[in-house]
């Protein structure tokens, strides 16, 4: 090998941090299975497991081993020793140790590389993410034939409003991870002027049609543009809201009735009145002999006989043709789709799914209030309900405010997963666990919106949350331990935070989306940029970095 290419090779090496960018690919990935394999991977290549845990300075968040302290103690206190629910403890307990050792891989990254090899590793990432966001949305395209499947309504409405729910990305997962990824990504990069970078990501988030995302970070460029950024930096802002304005104008105008509809339903209700029917006179063809008097029975022969000349003189009317028509004139005409036609129709049958949450509704009916009769909670949000059981949980119980109800026993990803009924993905049946608490509150919520039609399955109505989560398994000490030993850790550095602060604030906006914490993918992303941000303003005063 002459020295040269040697040269080259090592520049290549040295260019970004190739072991952290496929521990981001693999550990963000949506199969848990992955994840577990990113982190024994990383962990045989960099075998560090100095933690760092301290009350003074520590050098990781000590929210992480407070939240597995505070599950084990609910554990003892509770008594609650069955197989189902060690299960379920031990898990919640596995998903919080996951959480500590990527954080310290990260870590170790930003310590041992330059803030510029992690900034283009960054870079190399989102680029990977728009590339499989954009295969996403061509393979629709070639699914349904349309350049803009978002206006498209064949293939039963497959596609349409919800286009940008398969828009995925690098981690498969939901595109509301994909669009908080991107959220992240359009203020990193408007903080370092990366004009195409921050454009690119604008345009995936818009894709995936997450219209909470959206908003959120339009909110907190428009405080940017008014509060700090420089001319440039306004102009960016000012390109990203008219993204925005021809996504919704133009490619998506569905998408913005439905934010309208939605607001407007959910927090500007409007009575309905209803007006009772009147009774229709049955159809005299449909009316047995007996009760006709002899002029009814001669109009009903004669309606016979009118209905089958019609049946006669009107076959079926030939298949929808939307190729083009050649007139007898000469005059070439393309006709336009026929929406009426079944093909263009949203599907209203129930799904496998939805089978499945009806029959475990029908089972358990005396726990479940709300699906059982809808009309307690009327036109409110799921959200709303869900923080109104929460209040009401711990009214009942003021005892279990401090440190909460337990691991997966009220508001979890997990507490929803060890139910077996097949949300974020399987459980064995055998070892199913439902605590009574979960059952009558957040999972009954879940059960009421997600067993009806689609138009109910929306974030808005999904009792997912963090701060519901904190709250609910972990008390007031949980909450406390995140606000003072997790943001408190990121956030004392304020002084030298730029990027960091807007995102601090989207990530405490879409904390009220899911729960992500056990998501095991935007959190990480989150304290890769924090760390960056405090590591970059750290070396300006001084060439040696410590936190």
């Amino acid at each position: 090998m002459s020295i040269a290419t040697a040269l080259n090779l090592n520049k290549w090496k040295n260019w970004a941090d190739w072991k952290l960018l496929l521990f981001l690919i693999l550990f963000l990935d949506v199969k848990v299975g992955v994840k577990v394999a990113a982190i024994i991977l990383i962990y045989l290549t960099r075998a560090d497991f100095s933690f760092g845990f301290n009350f003074k300075k520590s050098r990781l968040p000590l929210f992480y081993p407070l939240v597995i302290a505070i599950a084990l103690f609910d554990w003892v206190v509770s008594r609650n020793f069955r197989l189902s629910y060690d299960v379920v403890l031990l898990t919640g307990v596995c998903f919080w140790m996951l959480c500590i050792l990527a954080m310290h891989q990260v870590k170790l990254s930003v310590e041992h590389q330059e803030a510029e090899t992690i900034n283009r590793t960054i870079i190399l990432f989102f680029i990977l993410n728009a590339i499989v966001s954009f295969i996403n949305l061509g393979a629709i395209i070639l699914e349904t034939g349309h350049l803009n499947p978002y206006t498209y309504q064949g293939h039963y409405q497959k596609y349409f409003i919800g286009t940008g729910d398969y828009i995925r990305g690098l981690t498969f997962d939901t595109s509301t991870t994909n669009a908080v990824l991107n959220a992240f990504g359009v203020i990193y990069f408007l903080s370092k002027k990366n004009a195409a970078m921050l454009l690119v990501c604008m345009a995936v988030m818009l894709f995936t049609g997450s219209n909470c995302v959206d908003l959120l970070l339009l909110l907190i460029l428009a405080a940017t543009f008014v509060f700090k950024s420089t001319r440039e930096q306004k102009s960016l802002i000012m390109v990203c809201g008219m993204f925005t304005i021809v996504f919704m104008s133009q490619i998506s105008p569905q998408n913005y009735i439905y934010v309208h509809e939605t607001i407007k339903n959910n927090f500007f209700p409007q009575p309905i009145h209803t007006v009772p029917p009147a009774k229709p006179l049955p159809y005299i063809t449909l009316r047995q002999d007996s009760i006709l008097s002899p002029e009814e029975k001669r109009q009903k022969v004669a309606q016979g006989y009118l209905d089958s000349i019609y049946v006669a003189t009107h076959p079926n009317p030939a298949p929808h043709k939307e190729y083009p028509i050649t007139l007898e004139t000469g005059r070439i005409v393309i006709p336009g789709t026929n929406l009426n036609l079944r093909q263009y129709q949203h599907i209203t049958d129930t799904t496998a799914y939805q089978k499945k949450l009806i029959g475990f509704i029908d089972a358990h009916k005396a726990q479940l209030p709300i699906s059982r009769d809808s009309a307690l909670i009327g036109h409110t949000p799921g959200k709303i309900v869900e923080m109104k059981q929460t209040f009401g949980f711990f009214k009942e119980h003021p005892f279990k405010l401090l440190t909460g109800d337990g691991t997966g026993n009220f508001s979890s990803k997990l507490a929803f997963r060890a139910t077996a009924i097949g949300y974020a993905g399987g459980y064995p049946q055998k070892l199913a666990y439902i605590n009574p608490d979960f059952l009558s509150n957040h999972l009954d919520i879940y059960l009421n919106f997600f067993s009806k039609n689609k138009d109910n399955h929306s974030l808005i109505n999904d009792p997912g949350s963090v701060y519901d989560q904190l709250v609910a398994e972990y008390g007031l000490m949980g909450l406390a331990g995140f606000v003072i030993w997790y943001l408190g850790y990121f956030v004392r550095h304020y002084k030298k935070l730029t990027y960091g602060i807007p995102v601090t604030i989207l990530l405490l906006g879409v904390f009220l989306l899911a729960y992500w914490f056990e998501q095991l993918s935007v959190l990480l992303f989150f304290e890769l940029l924090m760390l960056l941000d405090i590591k970059e303003h750290s070396e300006k005063k001084s060439p040696v970095y410590a936190n």
